[in-house]
């Protein structure tokens, strides 16, 4: 199954395209950019990344800005999470795995219409986490 990905790096470059490999116990997956049918899979280092998104749309929607409150019809699954990078962004939304000293974790929006169906967050990236 070829997951629809947005690799953000640490140093703000941001890739976007396919991905068939990704896991989160391996360090490196291989991305295979849009808008070239031509173009061979690119190798991505978790270790260079500060979060995985997968997407519902590659292109997204520059002008929606996603809710950080839970929609009160729908509880959550999992722990509710406030992850603060280290570049300033906040992420907030529910985990099932998080654990201090792991390389990273899964975070599925707290936004129901969030363009982010779910984000793998690297722990190298982040400044701070809270359960709220």
């Amino acid at each position: 199954m070829q997951n629809r990905i947005v690799a953000r790096y640490a140093d703000g470059r941001i890739l976007k395209g396919f991905a068939t490999d990704f896991l989160p116990t391996r360090d490196v997956f291989h991305l295979t950019r849009t808008g070239d049918p031509a173009a061979r899979p690119q190798e991505v280092r978790l270790s260079e990344l500060k979060a995985v998104f997968f997407v519902r749309d590659l292109r997204g929607n520059s002008d929606y800005n996603d809710r950080s409150e839970f929609d009160p019809v729908r509880p959550p699954v999992g722990r509710k999470i406030r992850v603060m990078f280290k570049d300033g962004e906040v992420l907030i939304g529910t985990t099932q795995g998080y654990q201090p000293g792991r390389p990273g974790f899964f975070v599925v929006p707290a936004d129901p219409q969030s363009n982010n169906e779910r984000c793998f967050v690297v722990s190298a990236a982040v400044h701070d986490v809270s359960f709220i």
